[in-house]
């Protein structure tokens, strides 16, 4: 998702995107782990995009108080 898309969302949508992205990188690295990955690339991109998530979840945050 762009950060244009993720700063339209709340801040509730934003918490559950980034849960969801996390168990989508647990199941990466499980799979990884286990040598059945196809894309291990796809790992760094879900990293960035918790990375990116957290960063605009920040900035909303800062801006509430």
């Amino acid at each position: 998702m762009k950060a244009r898309e993720l700063r339209q969302k709340s801040i509730g949508e934003l918490t559950d995107a980034e849960e969801e992205l996390r168990e989508q990188l647990f199941k990466l690295r499980f799979q990884k782990a286990t040598g059945q990955i196809q894309n291990p690339i796809k790992i760094r991109l879900v990293r960035k995009e918790i990375a990116r998530l957290l960063t605009i979840r920040a900035e909303r945050l800062r801006e509430a108080e």
